[in-house]
C-alpha cells in the first residue's frame, strides 16, 4: 500500500544505488534490491497525484576522509561516475536528483553534509526546494533504513522544531521486501530495508 500524496506532500527516495542495492555492491544492504519495485510504486503514486519527487544520490570523490582508505570508517562506495554510484537500473527516476558527498564531505542526510575534518555542516538544496514548493509532509523511502533514511528524516524533523513552517511531519516508509527479514513494509517511523553494516571502529560518529 502506497502513501497518500497530493498538495503539500513530497516523496524523497534515498540512495537507491548499485553499491547499496546490488548484492555485488561494495556496501550492499541486505535485501536492498527487493524494495525497488515498492519504491517505484511510491514514485508512481506521487507523480499521479502531482506530488514532487526528489532523489538523493551519494556521489563521492575517489579520495575522501569518509572512506577507510583515507582515515574514515566506510569502504569506498558510490564513487562519482562509477557503476556503483549509479541508481539501480530498475529504479524509476522522475524528479530532481540531490547529490551529496561531492566534495568529500560525510553525506548521510539528504538535507545536509558534514566536513569530516572541521565538523562544519552545510545544507544541500533540498530544504530550499521543499520550502519553495510549500511542502508540509515528506514521505521518505530508500536505503538504508538505519542510516541515510533515518538521518534525512531526523534532519527534516529538526528543521521543523526550529520553527520552519515549511518543514512538517515525515512519513518514513519502506516498501515490503520479498525476503523475510530484509524489510518491514509500511513500518512508519522505523523504515528498515535491511541494515547497513557499519565497521566496528566508529571514531566520533556524528549525524551527517
Amino acid at each position: 500500500m502506497t502513501a497518500r500524496y497530493g498538495p503539500g506532500i513530497a516523496l524523497l527516495v534515498v540512495d537507491v544505488q548499485n553499491d547499496f542495492a546490488d548484492p555485488a555492491g561494495s556496501l550492499y544492504v541486505a535485501g536492498g534490491e527487493e524494495i525497488v519495485e515498492g519504491v517505484n510504486a511510491e514514485v508512481a503514486a506521487a507523480v499521479a497525484a502531482g506530488s514532487p519527487v526528489f532523489y538523493s544520490q551519494d556521489w563521492h570523490p575517489a579520495r575522501t576522509p569518509h572512506f577507510v582508505t583515507d582515515g574514515g570508517v566506510w569502504p569506498p562506495h558510490c564513487v562519482a561516475g562509477t557503476a556503483g554510484a549509479s541508481f539501480h537500473p530498475d529504479l524509476v527516476v522522475s524528479g530532481e536528483v540531490i547529490r551529496k558527498g561531492v566534495d568529500g564531505a560525510d553525506g548521510y542526510s539528504a538535507f545536509s553534509v558534514r566536513d569530516p575534518a572541521s565538523g562544519h555542516r552545510s545544507a544541500t538544496v533540498l530544504g530550499e526546494r521543499l520550502a519553495r514548493l510549500g511542502v508540509s509532509t515528506l514521505v521518505v523511502v530508500g536505503l538504508a533504513g538505519d542510516h541515510c533514511v533515518r538521518e534525512s528524516a531526523l534532519d527534516r524533523a529538526a528543521a521543523g522544531s526550529d520553527g520552519d513552517a515549511a518543514a512538517g511531519p515525515n512519513q518514513i516508509r519502506q516498501p515490503a521486501s520479498g525476503r523475510r527479514g530484509a524489510g518491514r513494509g509500511g513500518d512508519a517511523g522505523r523504515g528498515r530495508a535491511g541494515r547497513l553494516r557499519q565497521p566496528r571502529h566508529q571514531p566520533g560518529r556524528e549525524r551527517g
